[in-house]
């Protein structure tokens, strides 16, 4: 008996590489494996958010809201985005399942089977992989690693072309930890706008900046109506579970998105609406509490990895990840993650996950606390020195 066909395109898609290391170590049978492959903040949701959803069960807040979102959480995101200094509206707001969804609506609405998603890498592997669900072609755009992946306006607007639909930027990224350039972005939408296409800007991680604050990329640039912004509570309120997000931007996108949501999931969990606006519209002290672990997390990954011989990173600007070149090391990216997890007991993401540009590092996440991160750092050290001494 053969198996029962599927779509080529969803066959063709690769199980992502992060998942796959997840899944590996959560089968082997180390000691007290310590995880660093995960982009999950490891904090509580805050009191005050879990609270309102509470109430809103227990309210009967339970039913079927507008496939959009509910009025007061678009309005609240609407806020959010001015405060960023974007020209947002309400009405123009779409409250999604996650920031995931988000994208992915936002890529059926701006792409034709054909067109092309132009995508800086190493990039988060969904806007790749949902490209190819979309019909469309990814183009990466590898970013150069000698100079710590730093945004090359240059090179993405050497790669939009008439059949471009689409331009994703995750700024700050994942995996790198950069914070792009704005008045580089800036020359990527008008590149884009001159060839009818849209820019993306994925900001999932804009409260997670160490450095520097970034403006709203949509309040920067000339062509905000070529602009959509993807925001998401998962990152910043610890909300990853709960998955509210949501996609802003020019009216015939929110309206096409709103159209495709209606016929997939509805709308989202009607309680976790109510959280997400307790958490737009309430205390950010939470959030500053969590920011500033980060930092000094950041801060701890950094001197830790300046230590260890034949292993080298830019400083993260931003989000929370590492990205370490292992290039020294023998075998791929893959390689070297298997063996740190069988050998060494500790999980990070190969960079191979992240495209072509991310081949030859490993990504550390710091949403972790300093004990684990120094466990993981330790063996880190331990298996780069013990692989060094090998080779000489």
């Amino acid at each position: 008996m053969t198996d029962p066909t599927v779509s080529n395109r969803v066959a063709e898609i690769e199980p992502q590489q992060i998942r796959t290391l997840f899944d590996l170590a959560n089968a082997h049978d180390g000691e007290d494996v310590v995880h660093l492959e995960v982009g999950e903040p490891d904090f509580p949701t805050p009191e005050h958010v879990v609270d309102a959803a509470v109430r809103a069960a227990r309210g009967g807040e339970t039913n079927y809201t507008p496939n959009a979102g509910i009025d007061p959480l678009r309005e609240a995101i609407a806020e959010t985005l001015r405060g960023r200094g974007a020209d947002a509206e309400a009405g123009r707001v779409v409250v999604t399942t996650g920031g995931v969804e988000a994208l992915y609506l936002t890529l059926l609405t701006a792409t034709d089977p054909g067109d092309e998603v132009v995508v800086p890498t190493p990039a988060w592997p969904n806007p790749l992989s949902q490209t190819d669900l979309a019909g469309a072609e990814p183009v990466e755009v590898p970013l150069p690693a000698a100079d710590d992946f730093a945004f090359d306006a240059d090179r993405v607007i050497d790669a939009i072309t008439d059949r471009t639909g689409a331009v994703v930027l995750t700024s700050p990224s994942n995996p790198t930890g950069r914070v792009f350039d704005v008045e580089e972005m800036e020359r990527v939408v008008a590149a884009a706008a001159e060839h009818d296409a849209y820019v993306v800007a994925d900001e999932v991680y804009h409260e997670l900046t160490y450095d520097r604050p970034q403006p709203s990329l949509a309040s920067v640039t000339d062509y905000p109506e070529r602009v959509v912004t993807i925001g998401s509570c998962s990152k910043t309120y610890a909300m990853t579970g709960w998955r509210v997000g949501w996609l802003a931007g020019p009216g015939p996108v929110t309206a096409a998105a709103t159209k495709i949501h209606e016929s997939t999931t509805s709308c989202v969990n009607t309680p976790a609406q109510h959280a997400a606006l307790a958490a737009l519209t309430g205390s950010d002290a939470p959030v500053r509490e969590m920011k500033a672990a980060f930092e000094r997390r950041r801060d701890r990954l950094v001197d830790r990895l300046a230590s260890i011989p034949g292993v080298s990173m830019g400083t993260p600007e931003g989000a929370f990840y590492a990205f370490v070149d292992v290039t020294d090391l023998p075998g791929s990216s893959m390689d070297v993650a298997k063996r740190l997890l069988y050998e060494y007991d500790t999980v990070a993401a190969p960079g191979s996950a992240f495209g072509r540009g991310g081949e030859g590092y490993l990504r550390f996440s710091f949403a972790n606390d300093l004990e684990r991160i120094d466990l993981g750092m330790d063996r880190f050290e331990r298996m780069v020195r013990d692989e060094r001494r090998e080779m000489t």
